[in-house]
């Protein structure tokens, strides 16, 4: 008989061994929560009442879950976690620094926000084709973009999000909004295809995909295709964020679904192209994007400019909020084409602060829409006879996104500015500038006309205050006045979220812990 031998086998160097710490599943804990919630909110997907306190208690917890882990972040440094206990870059991981926890916190907080006037504004046919289910999946892709340390994941997660995204769209089934949703779908659809190629690419290149290997390979990278990689990831995030000239398709679909999903598509979507671009492109590609950055720069200012001027030229009041979307990423990609912290900063301190106010502006839409009847400047008025109140949190709301004194915007485009005059980008700076005085016209004209001008005919809409559709508003709208009155600490987290795009170590130690890739 042939003898039975045992070799030992020194699993460490390929899995981790220890337990995992507790906290640490704060990391994937997002993502999973929302998946978990939306496949119960099928399973009582004959039971529709109770789809709201559902979603509504689950978007409160995750708000906890992301708070309690931009805490640990913050105390700690960095946190990852890989899937399958293999060791990096063989395992999937989550990483996990202060940029991704305080985006993934502040878009759980509009989230919450949207779920709650979804109360008064979505049909019980809305919710019969899955409206909550859909929020929650979105916010699954949400939470996992920003928290994934992988970039086919960080793909993967997108898919999630522009899966749910379409549902979305279409609930309703009108013919405005299936048309919506093929302008949406094609160009998404073409942007996610530039960013596959572009991971297929890198793969193909350097043999990894975890983003902290990537920073380590792409820096002793030579005769590696880093400018052509870096252009087509740019391409692909641009169509994302809806910069011009890729950003036509946002005005022609945000404004046809229900009011409450383009709240959250305004938000979050394009948000999400940002971050890809700040994550990818300045973590990854930092000399690249320095050698691109007049041309993000001409693109930022051709974004603001003219995306305010359209501001002005619009009559339906959805459009108009479309391209005031469109603006403020023009200001973000500023801050990205400046590169250097202030610039960093400044573009990360907009992207929180357009994260709360543009899902602000759609819901204020909505409201006088509902008090009016109607979405066009030349038919709606008299807001402000009616509701007194409602009127003063709108007017501070154009404040803070047209980036007046004393709401959040200010802070970001001071920042902005002078990062621009800093390295002697005046005209970049005077685009911020003008994009702010051009948004500060055409808001006034929808307070003047909308509000404080007299209704043309009397409106037969109640003036009942509907608590389920002003309480998200007047939360949002407090967040912001707050973030303006009180800048240093969203201003400190932008700062040190900077400071982490450009000198990841801390990011790749939390990867790997003894130095290197395994």
């Amino acid at each position: 008989m042939a003898a039975t031998t045992s070799t030992p086998v020194d699993l460490s160097a390929a899995l981790v061994m220890t337990p995992t710490a507790l906290a640490d599943w704060l990391v994937v804990l997002p993502p999973a929560l929302m998946i978990g919630l939306g496949a119960v909110l099928m399973m009582l997907r004959h039971r529709i009442r109770l789809h709201g306190p559902i979603a509504i208690a689950g978007l409160a917890l995750l708000v906890l879950i992301d708070a309690l882990l931009l805490w640990k972040v913050l105390a700690e440094g960095p946190v990852t976690m890989v899937m399958g206990r293999w060791l990096p870059p063989f395992g999937i991981a989550f990483s996990v620094d202060v940029f991704g926890a305080v985006m993934a916190l502040v878009s759980a907080v509009v989230a919450l926000a949207a779920a709650v006037a979804a109360l008064s504004d979505i049909s019980d046919s809305g919710l019969r084709y899955g409206f909550f289910p859909f929020l929650l999946l979105l916010m699954a892709g949400v939470s996992g973009a920003f928290l994934t340390g992988d970039i086919f994941n960080l793909y993967v997660w997108f898919e999630v999000l522009l899966i749910s995204s379409f549902g979305l769209l279409i609930l309703g089934s009108e013919r405005e909004q299936i048309d919506g949703a093929m302008k949406y779908a094609v160009l998404n659809l073409l942007g996610t295809t530039f960013f596959l190629i572009a991971v297929g690419y890198l793969y193909a290149v350097f043999g990894t995909l975890n983003m902290a290997d990537l920073v380590l390979k792409v820096r002793s990278a030579s005769g590696a295709p880093l400018m052509t990689l870096s252009a087509l990831f740019i391409l692909a995030f641009a169509m994302k964020a809806a910069a011009f000239p890729v950003n036509f398709w946002l005005p022609a679909s945000y404004h046809t679904p229900r009011i409450t999903v383009s709240a959250l598509f305004g938000g979050l979507l394009t948000k999400i192209g940002i971050y890809a671009l700040l994550r990818v492109m300045v973590m990854l590609f930092p000399l690249q994007t320095e050698e691109l950055s007049l041309v993000v720069a001409v693109v930022a200012a051709l974004t603001m400019v003219l995306a305010a001027l359209s501001m002005i030229a619009q009559n339906d009041l959805r459009r108009l909020a479309g391209y005031a979307v469109i603006a403020g990423i023009g200001n973000m990609m500023a801050g990205i084409a400046i590169g250097s912290v202030a610039g960093l900063s400044g573009a990360i301190f907009y992207a929180l602060h357009s994260i709360l106010a543009m899902t602000a502006l759609y819901l204020v839409i909505g409201r006088a829409a509902a008090l009016t009847g109607q979405w066009t400047l030349q038919s709606i008025g008299g807001i402000y006879a009616r509701q007194p109140g409602f009127a003063f949190v709108s007017l501070a709301l154009f404040f803070a996104v047209a980036g007046l004194p004393p709401f959040s915007g200010l802070w970001p485009k001071i920042v902005l500015v002078k990062a621009s005059l800093d390295i002697g980008a005046w005209w970049l700076a005077g685009s911020i500038l003008l994009s702010g005085f051009l948004s500060t016209i055409a808001l006034g004209r929808v307070f003047l006309f909308a509000y404080w001008r007299p209704a043309a005919v009397p409106l037969a809409v109640p003036a009942r205050l509907d608590w389920r559709a002003f309480g998200p508003i007047l939360a949002l709208v407090l967040l912001i006045t707050g973030f303006g009155l009180f800048p240093e600490w969203p201003l400190a987290l932008s700062q040190q979220a900077a400071g982490g795009l450009l000198d990841p170590s801390a990011y790749i130690g939390s990867v790997f812990p003894t130095g290197g890739a395994q």
